[in-house]
């Protein structure tokens, strides 16, 4: 089936060049263009398409505002065209959390050549974001709520206990979703999320706005993993785990992309089968490819306990779904109940004096 895309972007260049990409893909048709919300308003009536791709600074009504009355209104998938700065990674943010299934960056410079070297990627994000499930959004008290549960469960803090996290398209929101879930006294966790470079400080900063009961830090390396913390990776290196003595610390490593992405889910989960092993839980969450699925794998044969988002939770079931393909996830889990079995094992384990 042919995929229907509109394209919404105050920029003539722009919506030429989406045009020529979308219509060279076999499975793709770009069926019209608007210049402002306005004229798209009338055009997704009369077209119907299938993915909107929705630029943020527009004339009569910008990206955001036109963003939230849609998925009020009438919700449908959306790729939002970002540019890669400080601002631009906060207003493409507030729109994933509006809605918005993933983003792709508009180059600041050669906008022509930036935009055709990755067509490829523009093409596959199109494709993720029309088969993504399009829900509301839990509001702000559902999550508040079930941090403040976690933190009845009892103490948890420990230097040898770790989580390693993996999530890609939808992930953002599913990762704000996941730490909220935790009690301050949590095994650090690092976390693994595709994000251009422009976007991840900002990622980090907002994540731990989000999630008072923790403290997220953008990863720079030669950090040392204590409970209560969390490391995102930042978008222009792989997130590894390694040990400085009795201590967890990051590790950043420029080496080459693997599955076409750095930071990678792989390395990330190959380090901590490799450092953690019986201490460590692996999880993965929404996106699309396989990125995580063989790193997930070693570190259940390291002796790591695994879980995986479950398929109606996510925005896509790409990266859970190979992942339990492969055999090594343990769980398979809803979003929302994620935090609460994974506390749960660890005091039960603890108790115990098992593995986690």
């Amino acid at each position: 089936m042919t995929i229907k895309v509109l394209i919404v972007d105050d920029s003539a260049l722009i919506r030429k060049l989406l045009t020529e990409l979308i219509n060279k893909q076999p499975d793709m048709q770009a069926i019209g263009a608007a210049p402002d919300p306005i004229v798209a308003r009338e055009m997704i009536k009369a077209l119907n398409p299938d993915v909107l791709t929705l630029d943020v600074e527009m004339p009569k009504m910008d990206g955001l505002s036109f963003l939230e009355k849609l998925m009020r209104l009438r919700p449908m998938p959306v790729l939002m065209v970002s540019t890669l700065t400080a601002a631009g990674s906060e207003v493409t943010l507030r729109a994933l959390e509006l809605g918005a299934v993933d983003f792709v960056a508009k180059p600041k410079m050669d906008i022509v050549n930036g935009l055709q070297s990755y067509s490829e990627e523009i093409a596959e994000k199109i494709r993720a974001v029309a088969s993504a499930k399009i829900r509301r959004l839990p509001s702000a008290g559902t999550a508040s709520a079930t941090a403040s549960a976690a933190t009845n469960l009892g103490l948890l803090g420990s230097t040898e206990k770790i989580i390693a996290v993996g999530s890609s398209t939808g992930g953002t929101e599913a990762v704000k979703e996941f730490l909220a879930q935790l009690p301050p006294d949590c095994p650090g966790i690092l976390v693994t999320q595709h994000m251009p470079e422009a976007f991840t400080k900002s990622f980090a900063e907002r994540l731990d706005r989000l999630c008072p009961r923790l403290t997220v830090h953008e990863a720079s390396g030669g950090e040392r993993v204590l409970p209560g913390h969390v490391f995102i990776a930042p978008g222009h290196s792989h997130l590894v785990l390694k040990r400085s003595g009795a201590n967890y610390v990051t590790e950043l490593s420029q080496s080459a992309p693997v599955s076409r992405h750095r930071p990678s889910v792989d390395v990330l989960f190959q380090s901590v089968a490799k450092v953690a092993g019986v201490n460590a839980i692996g999880v993965i969450l929404t996106g699309m490819g396989k990125d995580g699925a063989a790193g997930m794998l070693e570190m259940k044969q390291a002796g790591a306990y695994n879980y995986a988002q479950d398929e109606e939770s996510c925005v896509v079931f790409g990266m859970p779904r190979v992942a339990i393909e492969m055999g090594g996830v343990d769980e398979v889990v809803p979003l929302k109940s994620l935090g609460e079995r994974i506390v749960a094992r660890l005091l039960g384990t603890r108790k115990l004096g098992m593995r986690v």
